[in-house]
């Protein structure tokens, strides 16, 4: 049901709390005083998933190092309530099983390995510049897949599994839809989630441990420092590794993929996915920026008591001038027929003709049917269908002079004119 009479709260130090979550929380602070919960643990966590799956190998790419990390600066800087703690204990424990189970697969079946993935259109651009629409969108496309919440949620069901299992996996991704929006009622206005909808490709880079959601999603400065000194190749590699895992289990022409978190490491990306077609986005950082910092400040108050909205501001004020600045870097030394740029503003304007300049790019048809496609996507996602998403620069510290300093040279490059 539309909500367009709502807006979303802007008092982010003093998050919402369902009632059971409050008590389960006191609990647990409790708990912690009485020395009946502690830290994360790396074995734990490996143990844990041991036990589920009874396999031991979750691949040699560095990831436990990630994990270690990770596992520290939850540990030292994150301040989690009891339910937050649950959650990231859960997600990474989880990703642990993820992990096991495909390496079980792909040591049954090495011909995965050979897949060819057919063309794949990667959507990148600043948070909050279009980039989920236009995923969707393209996604609407009757012969371009992206990977479903079902899939990034759970990219192998376990084994042994009898038939319906695919019901099983989508039942999962309502059910996580379900518990953010009843842990957050607000984030659906900011950030519309549906279980039928392309899944960001951050949900599998998190498989390895190392990509931006863990920042985004809690205060871990170290882990954010540790992660932008490391080589992203193996990570892009394993997520090029379970794209093919995806593949061989439900088969598809072209792929849709996308993540802001790809302009960071674009320079890899080109490497290991030598034949996308790369599309960005872009949006007057005034806009956009702030907006991202809104979500993330709402997603932090989801895992914690402790959210800091001017840390957030100064965080992601930096983190994404390194985002543009390091994508002009790449884009400098690549092939420039490999990418388009799509303003924010054409795109409300006239999606179909923007989505039939990509599809063109990419060598992909775009017909009537992929248009009347594209249209009822357009009809299905309105603007503000869960409230508005109210942010403004000052709630993180942020002035206009802030932000037009930070990103004047990537506004002059790609004109990108004032919202």
């Amino acid at each position: 049901m539309a909500e367009q009479g709502r807006v979303t709260p802007t008092d982010y130090e003093n998050p919402y709390r369902p009632v059971p979550v409050r008590i389960l929380n006191k609990i647990g602070n409790v708990g912690s005083d009485l020395g009946l919960t502690g830290p994360l643990r790396v074995d734990k966590l490996v143990n844990q998933a041991k036990r589920k799956t009874g396999l031991s190998d979750f691949g040699d790419d560095g990831h436990l190092r990630a994990l270690e990390v990770l596992v520290g600066a939850i540990n030292d800087e994150a301040r989690l309530t009891a339910t937050g703690r649950l959650i990231q204990k859960s997600r990474l424990a989880g990703a642990l099983v993820h992990r096991s189970r495909i390496e079980a697969l792909l040591a049954t079946h090495p011909e995965i390995h050979d897949l060819a993935l057919g063309k794949i259109v990667l959507v990148t651009g600043l948070q909050r510049s279009g980039t989920t629409l236009l995923q969707r969108l393209l996604g609407s496309h009757p012969e371009i897949e992206g990977v479903s919440a079902a899939e990034a949620l759970n990219p192998v069901p376990a084994p042994r599994t009898k038939a319906g299992e695919a019901d099983a996996r989508q039942r999962n991704a309502r059910l996580a839809q379900g518990v953010i929006s009843y842990l957050s009622p607000q984030f659906m206005a900011v950030h519309p989630m549906d279980h039928t909808e392309p899944e960001e490709d951050v949900l599998l880079l998190d498989l390895n441990f190392m990509s931006q959601s863990a920042e985004a999603a809690m205060h871990v400065p170290s882990y954010s420092r540790w992660l932008e000194g490391q080589d992203h190749t193996q990570t892009y590699q394993y997520f090029l590794k379970v794209l093919k895992v995806l593949c061989w289990q439900r088969p598809r022409s072209h792929w849709v993929l996308k993540t802001p978190h790809h302009m960071e490491y674009l320079d890899v990306l080109l490497k290991v996915f030598p034949n996308a077609t790369i599309v960005q986005t872009h949006r007057d950082p005034r806009k956009a920026l702030p907006s991202f910092c809104s979500m993330v400040a709402h997603g932090r108050g989801i895992f914690s008591d402790c959210v800091e909205p001017r840390e957030v501001g100064t965080h992601w004020c930096r983190k994404t001038r390194r985002m543009v600045e390091l994508t002009m870097q790449a884009r400098d030394g690549a092939d420039g027929a490999r990418f388009l740029d799509v303003s924010y503003y054409d795109l409300l304007k006239d999606p179909i003709a923007e989505l039939r300049r990509i599809c063109r790019c990419a060598g992909i048809g775009f017909d009537d049917n992929a248009e009347r496609a594209a249209a009822k996507c357009m009809r299905a996602n309105p603007q503000n269908r869960f409230g508005k998403h109210v942010y403004r620069l000052g709630d993180f510290g942020l002035t206009e002079e802030i932000v037009e300093e930070a990103f004047s040279a990537y506004r002059q490059k790609h004109a990108i004119p004032f919202e």
